[in-house]
């Protein structure tokens, strides 16, 4: 109506009308498509009637309409949705309505994931999807970002040039860490990774740590006993733990490495050190490889698909350092070695891929040598440019002479080597019992960078020669 004619009684009933249909209409819910389940098989659910992008979520009827299971898109063959759901498949029935969940406030898709970040996440325990674990009550104050930062130019970032204590003597002097760097801790069952994660956790001069507890034992030791024995109280100040325990659908184990990720991230952008501690790489992996097997991707290498080694550096090289003047990343990743196979296919894509690992041999461990750091099978690879030289060739003595003594260990103990044969051997003899009160330290102990050069010049006060 522009004024110019007269408004009739007719007019503004219609008016009238025409308001308070649109206020009905405004009330109503957002109009979704729907779509049907038309099979289920194994992990895996089939859906028609949807077009939706991968990594999009969908709410799964469950007996009529009373309940609803949360699922990812994970795949499409011929006009079908594959869904994976986060929880047990039980009680679905054919044919069930699929719906899809709309797009979470500040997401630009229906498949973004925001999840909560920032400094009120300090101190707390959190699930892959962001929410409590430990009972203290609900996140305040807390940002949402999406799961996956942008890429960093690599020319960009700060090399790595400065030291990290981690509080680990045999770390400190002989395979020196530095910040930014990215690194495996590679072992077999019951080594004691755990421990020294939670040495490191607790020494490691760093402004914030991020726990990423991936496949652990929720209900038995793991979860709960990293937290309350191993991290401990002081560690959990500074610290973010993501628990995705092994209970957890293959979905959220992989997300929960994601999300340990992204806070690391975040922090990262504030200009803080962070050390991110993802205990185990191996069993995001195995993760990956489950939901590519179900979706119909052919194995490959001892029963990994493809798509397994193309997630692993994808997420390894989000860590590390940001520009000069910036924050920083340094990552510790478990990688588990089934029955102590150093060529098994995770972790020989690992080695390729890291700055650098740490094995822990199942033989010191069982002879009471702890940390069980094999310090001739590890390697800091950003070593050689955080020391200077004196300090290399210390390194490089101590390990020949550690090397000599274990390659004539049998001779020695049942008394068939004859001093003086081996001058070199026999220096090895003399030490050995130094170098190997050198490489233990108990949990409780905390031995710094200095102390721990100071120790191995004192252990080997001579400049050996090159």
């Amino acid at each position: 109506m522009d004024g110019s004619q007269p408004i009739t009684p007719a007019t503004t009933q219609c008016l009238d009308k025409l308001q308070s249909v649109r206020e009905q209409v405004s009330e109503l819910a957002p109009s979704r498509a729907g779509g049907r389940l038309t099979r289920a098989t194994g992990l895996v659910l089939e859906a028609v009637g949807l077009q939706l992008p991968l990594g999009a979520h969908c709410m799964v009827e469950i007996r009529d309409g009373h309940d609803f299971s949360e699922a990812e898109v994970v795949g499409f063959n011929q006009g079908k949705l594959l869904l994976m759901p986060f929880v047990d498949t039980a009680e679905m029935v054919p044919g069930a309505r699929v719906w899809p969940t709309l797009p979470p406030p500040g997401a630009q898709t229906i498949g973004s994931k925001r999840v909560p970040v920032g400094d009120n996440l300090l101190g707390r325990v959190v699930d892959a999807r962001g929410r409590v674990l430990d009972g203290r009550g609900p996140l305040h104050n807390v940002t949402h970002a999406t799961l996956t930062a942008p890429r960093l130019n690599p020319l960009d970032r700060e090399p790595i040039s400065e030291v990290l204590d981690v509080g680990v003597r045999a770390i400190n002097a002989l395979l020196t860490v530095g910040r930014g760097q990215r690194l495996g801790l590679f072992a077999g069952s019951g080594v004691g990774k755990s421990v020294l994660l939670g040495m490191m956790a607790r020494y490691t001069q760093a402004d914030v740590i991020v726990v990423g507890l991936i496949g652990e034992r929720g209900r038995g030791r793991e979860v709960k006993d990293f937290i309350d024995n191993i991290l401990g109280s002081d560690g959990i100040k500074r610290a973010v733990v993501v628990a995705a325990p092994a209970d957890d659908s293959a979905l959220l184990r992989l997300q929960g490495a994601d999300y340990a990720t992204r806070l690391a991230e975040d922090f990262r952008e504030r200009g803080k050190d962070v050390l991110l501690i993802m205990d185990s790489l191996t069993r995001y992996a195995m993760a990956q490889r489950e939901i590519a097997l179900a979706i119909g991707e052919p194995p490959a290498t001892k029963g990994y698909p493809p798509s397994v080694f193309a997630k692993l550096p994808k997420l390894v090289e989000r860590a590390g350092n940001d520009a000069p003047g910036k924050g920083s990343i340094t990552a510790f990743y478990t990688v588990l070695t089934e029955g102590d196979d150093q060529q098994d296919p995770i972790a020989d894509s690992a080695r390729a891929i890291l700055d650098g690992h740490f094995v822990l041999s199942r033989s010191l461990a069982e002879s009471g040598h702890y940390p069980a750091i094999d310090i001739e099978a590890s390697i800091s690879r950003a070593m050689t440019a955080l020391i200077d030289a004196i300090h290399l060739q210390r390194i490089q003595y101590f390990k020949q002479m550690l090397s000599r003594y274990q390659r004539n260990r049998d001779l020695i103990s049942v008394g068939a080597y004859v001093a003086g044969s081996d001058p070199l051997l026999d220096q090895a003899i003399e030490l050995y019992p130094q170098l190997e009160a050198f490489l233990q330290q108990t949990m409780n102990q905390r031995d710094d960078f200095d102390h721990s050069c100071s120790r191995l010049a004192q252990l080997l006060p001579e400049r050996p020669e090159a």
